[in-house]
């Protein structure tokens, strides 16, 4: 007879599995080659011409980038804390802190605007320099993906009001929950590459 007895079914561990839907973990692998490339013609392109891009870099506002970083940040620590919070049918909790990151992602927006505003007023455009037509290209289509993260965000939180997500099934919001760290991630390798690395 064994002496080896087998854990109730409660107590054995929980097989691993990847967030969300398999369909955005593709969709945020080809996202990341695509800034992957771009973040390498950057690093190509500023190694060929160090000085002009040392000497351009001093004339973007740092402070914002940085508040940009805060807000990005901040906007995924809500997320994370509204996906816990389904996991344990923390229903009310789901749907609030979903609009606190999508708050965070609009006030990346609104400074993000502030800036390009300052830099197309001075007659900056794609055409001014190489560091500027990397700035603009890189930030914008950065830029994009916030915007589509919050219209995804937005999807999410009338469903979250509705109580879709629960511990039974958080699919739909950690699939948009993993986009929305995508977008943050990106913008973590971007701020000091563009913004800060001399």
């Amino acid at each position: 007879m064994s002496n080896t007895t087998s854990l109730p079914t409660s107590e054995a561990p929980a097989a691993r599995r990847l967030p969300g839907d398999l369909a955005i973990w593709v969709f945020i692998l080809s996202e990341m080659l695509v800034f992957a490339v771009f973040f390498a013609a950057y690093a190509f392109a500023r190694a060929k011409n160090v000085e002009l891009f040392n000497e351009y870099q001093q004339t973007v506002n740092r402070d914002l980038g940085a508040l940009n970083t805060f807000l990005l940040i901040t906007g995924s620590w809500f997320v994370v804390r509204a996906v816990q919070a389904a996991h344990r049918d923390d229903l009310p909790a789901v749907p609030r802190n979903i609009l606190l990151g999508f708050l965070c992602g609009g006030g990346f927006v609104v400074v993000k605007i502030i800036e390009y505003a300052a830099k197309f007023g001075a007659g900056i455009t794609l055409s001014t320099n190489t560091f500027y037509m990397f700035y603009i290209s890189l930030t914008f289509f950065h830029f994009m993906h916030v915007i589509l993260g919050m219209v995804i965000l937005a999807v999410i939180w009338v469903q979250a009001r509705k109580g879709a997500y629960t511990s039974r099934d958080a699919h739909g919001l950690e699939s948009g929950a993993a986009y929305w760290h995508m977008v943050d991630l990106l913008w973590i390798i971007l701020f000091p590459l563009v913004y800060v690395m001399r």
